[in-house]
């Protein structure tokens, strides 16, 4: 069963998000020769599950806490 993928994690910069390994930057266990994957927030956004199809379930669609 593949983990579940966050919607808004904290720390994006610091995972690759290529595969349900998850692994820290500088630990990445695929080993085809890429760089880090992006998580699709930090290209598309907050936002970024609402746009096409991204086959994610969100249960919560509560908008993320501004700044005051």
């Amino acid at each position: 069963m593949a983990k579940k993928f966050p919607l808004r994690p904290k720390h994006p910069e610091r995972i690759c998000w290529g595969c349900d390994k998850y692994c820290a930057t500088d630990a990445l266990m695929c080993g085809n020769g890429s760089g880090r994957t992006l998580h699709p927030a930090e290209m598309l956004g907050e936002d970024w599950y609402t746009f096409g199809d991204w086959g994610i379930e969100v249960e919560d669609e509560a908008a993320p806490s501004e700044p005051r």
